[in-house]
């Protein structure tokens, strides 16, 4: 594999091309991993998946396996999924509730914070092993933070605090929280999970690129428009055939009433392009009454008046976020190699909303995250499409520079594009992305050993 430099992996991201190699080549992805992965703050999960002691979920940072869980003593702790015998992952399950973690193999217990509990044969080790020894442990991820109930870990021992590194992109987390009458969220109603063959970069792209719905949705598009809005008696049909229609927005449309704002690491958010008072409580149909009456009598009409109004389609949290505050949907990205995917998407309940609120976030799910989504999965077939031309001996440099001559300044240290059809997102992803890659970001330490 190649041997990159500083120089060379400067030389693959220009102002308004990046080179291909970012999306196919393996010795690019491991340094991804070290570099990106391994060194800054990583989304892990939620507070509410780990509500009680001995709670505990099960994931990864980058391709490392780790594990949350709530101990004994309240905390919330981050620990490497191995035992520290024979290198065994320990917890297999993907979550749960457990008095101890306990290796399979030899049968080396754990505390749920991690510490070591019980040896068997544990005098056959004579003085060689210490159960006060933490290298005995499943070892403790060195940086562990939540901001309002989302839960981050570093695996380097130094860096930024989160909310450096979050910086005005935490506004859209305060969003998604807001909206809840009781001023909390939790995860519920399952996990929605997909994979694709292609580059862990290609999902968050996709997800502001406000210049694809047209064509690559263009069959349930053509649906929608001819589909009665009664198709199910719950209603879950109607919000379906509403959302695919939303996605044949004229260009006209996304360039005159849409927006795009970026900010430093690589984070960004697309504005909202719904104009369907049907599927936007912002808009006051109806239908949302009970919703808002119990909004304003937590916060008060003006607060509640103020939530509404902020209207984002997604957000990305780099580098495996991306999430839609106004429809409650929260989708991780797990890369697996340079050419393989997994992306988990989880919905939340708003505590102290109408029980409808939630069964139209999974009805809002099913159509644009559900594995049989009639959307989602023209985009994974595009992913793959993708895979297939990179590995041609076609063009060696991949475009970015729609909009460049227009963007500017944003009030929160960002830069936002002219309007939503902008590929600013992409340039601020590959401006951070090579500060990370190439070690120019400052405060950030490598990942401790």
């Amino acid at each position: 594999m190649p041997d990159y430099s500083t120089q060379s992996l400067a030389r693959l991201v220009q102002p308004d091309r990046v080179h291909r190699n970012l999306y196919t080549d393996p010795a690019i992805f491991a340094l991804e991993m070290e570099r990106i992965f391994e060194r800054i703050w990583i989304y892990v999960g939620h507070e509410s998946q780990v509500r009680n002691p001995g709670d505990f979920f099960a994931t990864r940072i980058g391709t490392k396996p780790v594990v949350m869980s709530r101990h004994s003593d309240g905390r919330v702790y981050v620990v490497h999924n191995q035992c520290a015998h024979r290198g065994v992952q320990v917890v297999a399950e993907d979550s749960g509730n457990a008095q101890e973690f306990r290796c399979c193999y030899h049968g080396w217990s754990y505390h749920t914070d991690g510490r070591i509990k019980n040896i068997p044969l544990r005098h056959a080790y004579g003085a060689r092993v210490d159960v006060n020894d933490p290298k005995l442990a499943m070892v403790q991820v060195p940086r562990v933070q939540s901001y309002r109930g989302f839960v981050f870990a570093s695996l380097a021992p130094t860096g930024p605090s989160l909310e450096d590194f979050l910086g005005h992109i935490a506004t859209s987390l305060d969003d998604m929280v807001d909206r809840a009458p009781d001023g909390e969220i939790e995860i519920a109603g399952g996990v929605f999970k997909h994979g694709y063959d292609g580059n862990w970069k290609l999902y968050l792209e996709n997800l502001l690129d406000a210049a694809h719905p047209l064509f690559v949705h263009q069959s349930s598009i053509e649906a929608a428009k001819v589909q009665d809005d009664a198709v199910a008696s719950d209603g879950s049909g109607e919000i379906a055939i509403r959302q695919m229609r939303q996605n044949g927005a004229s260009y006209g449309f996304w360039e005159s009433q849409v927006g795009i704002w970026t900010y430093p690491n690589g984070h960004a958010f697309l504005g909202d392009y719904h104009d369907d008072a049907k599927l936007v409580a912002a808009m006051k149909d109806p239908n949302f009454r009970d919703y808002i009456e119990a909004l304003e009598a937590k916060k008060g009409k003006a607060e509640a008046q103020r939530i509404l109004e902020v209207r984002r389609w997604n957000t990305n949290i780099y580098p495996n976020v991306s999430f839609m505050s106004q429809f409650q949907q929260f989708r991780v990205v797990h890369p697996i190699s340079v050419d393989r995917t997994v992306v988990y998407t989880y919905n939340f309940r708003l505590k102290g909303a109408p029980e409808r609120m939630f069964r139209n976030t999974i009805a809002f799910a099913n159509v644009v995250n559900g594995t049989g989504s009639l959307v989602l999965t023209d985009d994974l077939e595009t992913y793959g499409r993708v895979g297939v031309g990179l590995a041609s001996a076609g063009a060696e440099w991949l475009n970015i520079a729609r909009g460049a001559d227009t963007d500017k300044p944003d009030a929160h240290n960002g830069r936002r594009g002219k309007n939503s059809t902008s590929e600013i997102y992409l340039r601020n992803m590959y401006e951070a992305w090579l500060q990370y890659m190439t070690g120019t970001k400052p405060g950030l330490a490598a990942a401790a050993e």
